[in-house]
């Protein structure tokens, strides 16, 4: 992404309905929108989906947030008024906003921040901090009074800004985390411009305007609702209006099938997606555990082949290794392909993968293959697997799981080889890293390898301030993580996005977590 601005508050409120909005924003009514997966938890702390993103994230503040579309993203203040980092990069200093309220009418403090940052820090026994290995360079978090916050590090950290404008550190009320550190996977209690109505599991959930919001002009809806549904159920919804929209994706053929049912009323919107799908491999288990076997599996798949045809019915479309196609710090070209999985030659590739089974004692492999059951792209992804490794004599049972169920049978190490994704809110070495980590280092790693190697690389890379030597370290962990692959990239993502024209001040971004707040959306009708 292209270098980050920081807005003041000031400069925030200016922007009113949004960076690219001319028009006047008007007040009220309802957004209603589909999301095609249910929340596995309720606590932005320990979640990583879409599922809970676009229903739960408008409850929340965070320090600061990102604004603009992919083309010309930028970071500004959230709850916080203003930000300075030292020159050192040894310490952060927030100045809170002082008219920050909880739904419950309590005032937000210092003490609310620094209590959600330890929780995420150093979660208490039975709490998941799902990024925690993000945050592991930060010494401690200090209240000097009830609107400044001040980060000490143990050293500089290259992605902390980016860390901070995180839109899973949703801000909790301190007191309700010394009573019961679980309350945020059992209640909705946030200073977002939303409050809290309802979540019917299977149904709906639904939103009121919180009155009380620190943007005294804000938000302009009334409210929202999301409906939960299956992915198929979208285009019907959309073009029948009972969805103005879904803001996670969809794919080229749903994009013309919504066009020619919506006409004049679709607004189409696509762009870059720091998401892929990949696969990851239980080295817990026999033969997986086998750097052999691993190999063979990523060898036999013909991504640059696949990808044209896959591009045309899914959302998945390009081929590159752990970082975004065309980021500036990922490998590409001759670097790429040199690596397992990657070659051109897909004739050769599958020649040696054979052979690597044969040596490693199972030429006639047999796989548990672990999936999701949501369809845009886990199906075609996982489909697609199937036939890529049948052609190399592997048989493949195939499970797809709810999405609770899938994240147990992660966390459980159920399966022998789980499609997982890359998904998160920025290009940044450090958040599309995390998954490749040990489980010591990161609870997001789910193949259970003992590689401290990737762990030194990841720490010297997170501190790495020079560009250039950052670059050296994050395409040496590349090289390490695609060679011994634990886990390995399928194909990256398309983002398409088509919704009723009457919604106004929404941010196309290159993620589907960010731009949830709903704070500056608003109905043309």
């Amino acid at each position: 992404m292209k270098k980050l601005t920081l807005l003041s508050a000031t400069a925030l409120v200016a922007l009113g309905g949004g960076l690219a909005e001319a028009q006047t924003p008007k007040k009220g009514g309802t957004l209603n929108f589909a999301v095609v997966a249910e929340p596995p938890t309720i606590d932005c702390h320990a979640v990583t989906t879409f599922a809970f993103a676009h229903p739960g994230l408008p409850h929340y503040s965070k320090l600061l947030k990102w604004k603009g579309d992919y083309k010309n993203l930028k970071i500004v203040p959230d709850a916080a008024e203003s930000f300075e980092q030292a020159p050192d990069g040894m310490t952060y200093t927030f100045k809170l906003r002082q008219n920050v309220k909880f739904h419950d009418g309590a005032p937000m403090t210092s003490e609310d921040v620094k209590a959600s940052y330890d929780r995420i820090i150093n979660p208490p026994e039975g709490v998941v901090s799902a990024r925690r290995s993000l945050y592991a360079d930060i010494k401690s978090v200090e209240t000097p009074d009830a609107h400044t916050v001040v980060f000490r590090m143990k050293q500089p950290n290259a992605s902390m800004l980016t860390h901070f404008a995180s839109p899973w550190n949703c801000i909790y009320r301190a007191a309700k985390l010394k009573e019961d550190p679980q309350f945020p996977a059992k209640t909705i209690l946030g200073t977002g411009a939303y409050e809290f109505v309802e979540y019917v599991k299977g149904s709906h959930w639904t939103a009121k305007r919180f009155d009380g919001y620190f943007l005294p002009d804000r938000p302009y809806l009334d409210g929202y609702k999301a409906f939960f549904v299956k992915s198929n159920a979208v285009v019907t919804g959309m073009i029948g209006g009972q969805f103005d929209g879904e803001f996670r994706g969809r794919t080229p053929t749903e994009r013309d099938q919504l066009v020619a049912g919506m006409k004049e009323n679709a607004t189409v919107v696509d762009g870059p997606w720091v998401t892929n799908l990949m696969f990851t491999f239980n080295t817990q288990k026999k033969p997986f555990d086998d750097v052999r076997v691993r190999q063979a599996l990523t060898l036999a798949i013909d991504r640059w082949g696949g990808a044209p045809a896959l591009s045309k019915i899914s959302m998945l479309r390009d081929v590159s290794g752990l970082l975004r196609p065309g980021y500036e710090y990922a490998l590409a070209g001759a670097e790429l392909e040199a690596l397992p999985g990657f070659s051109k030659d897909i004739a050769k590739s599958r020649e040696r993968a054979k052979q690597l089974l044969k040596e490693a004692g199972v030429p006639n492999l047999k796989v548990k293959l672990v999936n999701r059951n949501v369809a845009e792209p886990y199906t075609p992804g996982g489909i697609f697997l199937i036939d890529q490794w049948r052609r190399i004599g592997v048989e493949v049972e195939h499970t797809q799981l709810e999405t609770k169920l899938f994240f147990d049978a992660m966390k459980e190490g159920n399966f022998d080889v789980l499609v997982e994704f890359i998904s998160d809110f920025a290009d940044d070495p450090s958040a599309q890293f995390d998954k490749f980590l040990t489980k010591e280092k990161s609870s997001q790693a789910a193949s259970g390898h003992n590689d401290k190697k990737l762990d030194e690389l990841f720490d010297k890379q997170a501190r790495e301030i020079d560009p250039v030597k950052r670059k050296a370290l994050v395409n040496e962990f590349e090289r390490h993580a695609l060679t011994q692959v634990y886990s390995a990239p399928l194909l990256w993502w398309q983002r398409i996005i088509v919704h009723h024209k009457k919604i106004k001040g929404w941010e196309h971004q290159a993620n589907h977590f960010t731009a949830t707040d709903l704070v500056d959306v608003w109905l043309d009708q």
